[in-house]
């Protein structure tokens, strides 16, 4: 396992640590009435205990062991704490032979210094274990969302790819047959193509895009279209003031309105008007695509099982985690289709 970047050691350790000495010093010198130089030492038994404390957290930095271990580590703590202690008392005995109060008084506090030694030990050995734990899963947590975000854009990219290639073919094949019987619509069909394509390499890279310039966008792949068509197809594109300062994400409403045409006008010879109505509501931008379709045919667009309808509900999915944003209905040989798109929180939508 990888080690975490270390952390020094602060000023706020270094000051409670002599906070903590002064204490302690003040109580075995004033308290227990030792001598200064016995309250000395036993201060000096705190810091050792404390940077014992400290070698444990910078032990565990490098292994953390699994959960069903946890009482071998506080088995460890204990052995330590009575080593600590017991080796301080044999020191103190060595050193300080002739304090025959000291060492008395040193005999019965032992057994409360191993307790006190374990506990503070065993606290510290438990706070670093968790803090490492944290920091892991922090660590862990960010490395998914970024592996979730690649992958959420990757989706998305090839989503958008998907949408062009059978438009492309479709306009290839119109602009071949105008060529031979109009060579003007021809060649306007090329430049109108052209600038669709160039406009949706400009929207790669764009997570949103205003309203007005997504429909403008529309209106490019709609000019081709009605060169196809030429007036056997008409639309009625409006939205109110509000909506038209909404955003949206690029190329979401052209998969919409090229199933309103296939659906409308591959299988009639009859003049057919698509409707696109934009408004917003209580935080939501509402963009409803109308279009008439023969309900006598088998194939019928409320169906929703073409590339392009599946394609906007995984879009609006992936980019806002919902499954309501995308609704389908038919009523006589009306089709609708309505899309939602969150906006950012507007004080203009509850006037």
């Amino acid at each position: 396992m990888r080690p975490l970047a270390e952390k020094p050691i602060s000023l706020s350790f270094i000051a409670s640590l002599l906070v903590i000495m002064s204490i302690d010093y003040f109580i075995i010198w004033k308290w227990f009435e030792m001598p200064a130089f016995i309250a000395v030492w036993e201060s000096v038994f705190v810091a050792w205990i404390s940077c014992a404390t400290l070698a444990i957290r910078y032990n565990l930095k490098y292994y953390r062991p699994q959960k069903e271990k946890f009482l071998y580590v506080k088995f460890v703590a204990a052995v330590l704490a009575l080593l600590y202690c017991y080796a301080f008392a044999l020191a103190m005995k060595k050193f300080f032979p002739e304090e025959k109060n000291y060492l008395t008084w040193l005999n019965y506090s032992l057994p409360i210094r191993m307790v006190i030694g374990w506990l503070v030990i065993t606290n510290a050995g438990n706070r670093s274990l968790l803090w490492y734990d944290l920091q892991a899963q922090r660590e862990q947590e960010a490395r998914r969302k970024a592996l979730e975000d690649l992958s959420r854009e990757a989706e998305l990219f090839k989503l958008r790819q998907q949408l062009q290639p059978h438009f492309l073919f479709n306009s290839l094949n119109s602009i071949n047959a105008l060529i031979a019987i109009r060579p003007q619509e021809a060649r306007q069909m090329v430049l109108k193509l052209s600038d669709f394509f160039r406009g949706s390499l400009k929207r790669e890279d764009q997570q949103w895009v205003a309203l007005p310039d997504e429909l403008q966008y529309l209106e490019l792949y709609l000019d081709i279209e009605k060169v196809r068509f030429g007036h056997r197809l008409s639309t009625d594109v409006s939205c109110d003031e509000i909506a038209c300062k909404s955003m949206i994400p690029p190329m979401l409403l052209q998969p919409v309105v090229e199933n309103a045409i296939k659906y409308g006008l591959y299988d009639t010879l009859d003049d057919i008007t698509i409707s696109i109505k934009g408004w917003r509501d209580q935080g939501m931008l509402y963009v409803e695509v109308t279009n008439p379709f023969d309900a006598s045919l088998q194939q019928q667009p409320h169906r929703g099982t073409g590339f392009g309808l599946s394609s906007i509900r995984r879009r609006l999915y992936l980019l806002f985690a919902r499954q309501d944003l995308l609704e389908t209905s038919a009523s006589g040989n009306i089709f609708k289709t309505l899309i939602k798109v969150p906006q950012p929180y507007d004080k203009s939508d509850h006037h």
